[in-house]
């Protein structure tokens, strides 16, 4: 979740899902991201330390991601951004250091887990709210489950609306009424990005609860194929406003921006940084002389080379839930790349959905008009004959005639989708 300004950074067309290898790298992230996730929600029980939830999260990203890809030294995986386990009124961020004040967990606490995984630059974000000790048998209720079920009613209506042509306001819209229908409210002018390669903040972007001035300044946009976005929904039973209180900021991501450091110490963080993490967010707490970092990090930060993730609050006594998936709008319609589902029979609220916009949208398919597809596919096939007769034209005596790197014209037909598959299966193989 964010609130600063778009990136301008355009994503070459080899980076995108439309690249089968690609989106594989995607759904290896969203498949360990979604494990990571289970296996946080299985630990949260009372007298449970938040902070040795939040280590055991990032040490499993980790070891699961060094299975995979074994054999690309120079291939970058592992965290993208910091398991973050945030409590009741608390909205994100929160992920303590050694030394910073603990949270230990009680039954009926909120607890929103999120986290991110990447593998060669190709994120997967997911976040997810749980109640400690809800379970089938033993619901929760009350304004727990509403805002439960208001966020992730948001993010299922949401996701269904992620499609090519759409524009990003009619997100905006049916998030609100997702959060109305269970009395709740947004969070105040959070973002879900587009997700670029190495890059959290693409050129577009949804706004859940924009204040007047907030939705005169966000650029109107349509979704389109081959996008990737990370769908990030947060609702309150308060006001939706967040707010820094007290909690020290202890994530942080690299920018773009560059600056001539003076202190030694910075430098050597900032080093650091680049060569560990790149432009991927990281948590102070990975560093083996935490003073020295946050030493480093004050002129990094003051200069613009660092973004502070903030921990933010609600009112105290209000609750907030969240949950996040990512997703890729491609040829065939939407797939869901990473996203853990909510038991809602573990969530027990009195309200009912009676919006009609939003009874549209909750039924809405994710896959694309068969009638279209079968037309692409149509032109697809014709354009395939006509490159086959054109190269058949070059043929002599019914012998096909060499390319200039000695390869038939079958052959060359068939160049670039072989490298794709080639490298698709090379994937497969390692995971």
């Amino acid at each position: 979740m964010s609130s600063s300004s778009e990136s301008s950074f355009d994503e070459p067309e080899e980076c995108t899902v439309a690249n089968v290898a690609v989106l594989n790298k995607y759904k290896l992230a969203g498949e360990i991201a979604n494990k990571v996730v289970k296996s946080v929600v299985e630990k949260c029980a009372a007298e449970q330390s938040v902070r040795e939830l939040c280590e055991a999260a990032d040490a499993l990203i980790i070891a699961e991601t060094s299975l995979i890809f074994k054999k690309e030294k120079e291939l970058r995986k592992g965290v993208a951004f910091p398991t973050c386990i945030s409590v009741n009124n608390c909205v994100c961020h929160f992920s303590p250091l050694k030394n910073d004040t603990d949270v230990v967990l009680k039954d009926g606490d909120l607890v929103k887990i999120d986290l991110a995984v990447h593998i060669d630059g190709y994120i997967a974000s997911v976040g997810y709210s749980h109640v400690v000790g809800a379970t089938k048998e033993n619901p929760a209720s009350g304004r727990k489950a509403d805002v439960i079920r208001a966020a992730y009613t948001a993010l299922d209506a949401s996701m269904r609306l992620i499609k090519g042509g759409v524009d990003n306001f009619k997100v905006t819209e049916v998030i609100q009424k997702a959060a109305e229908a269970f009395q709740c409210k947004p969070i105040e002018g959070m973002l879900s990005h587009q997700l670029y390669r190495n890059q959290f903040e693409g050129k577009k972007s949804i706004i859940q609860n924009p204040n007047e001035a907030q939705k005169r300044e966000h650029e109107k946009s349509e979704f389109d194929v081959n996008e990737v976005y990370a769908l990030d929904i947060l609702v309150s039973t308060g006001e939706g406003k967040a707010r820094e209180v007290t909690a020290r900021t202890t994530i942080y991501r690299k920018t773009d921006s560059s600056y001539p450091l003076r202190m030694k110490t910075s430098r050597a963080f900032f080093s650091e940084v680049g060569a560990k993490y790149d432009m991927m967010g990281f948590c102070l707490r990975y560093f083996e002389d935490e003073k020295k970092a946050r030493l480093g990090i004050a002129e990094c930060v003051n200069h613009g080379l660092l973004t502070p993730f903030p921990v933010l609050y609600e009112k105290e006594g209000d609750l907030v839930a969240q949950f996040k998936c990512t997703v890729a709008i491609t040829a065939t319609g939407l797939q869901k790349i990473s996203g853990f589902p909510l038991d809602v029979d573990a969530y027990k609220s009195d309200h009912k959905i009676a919006d009609a916009d939003l009874k549209e949208a909750l039924s809405t398919g994710t896959k694309t008009n068969k009638k279209k597809k079968a037309k692409a596919k149509k032109a697809a096939g014709e354009a395939a004959n006509a490159a086959i007769m054109g190269l058949s034209l070059k043929e002599k005596d019914g012998q096909p005639q060499p390319s200039q790197d000695g390869s038939s014209a079958a052959e060359a037909a068939a160049g670039a989708g072989g490298d794709q598959a080639k490298e698709t299966s090379t994937a497969v193989r390692d995971a």
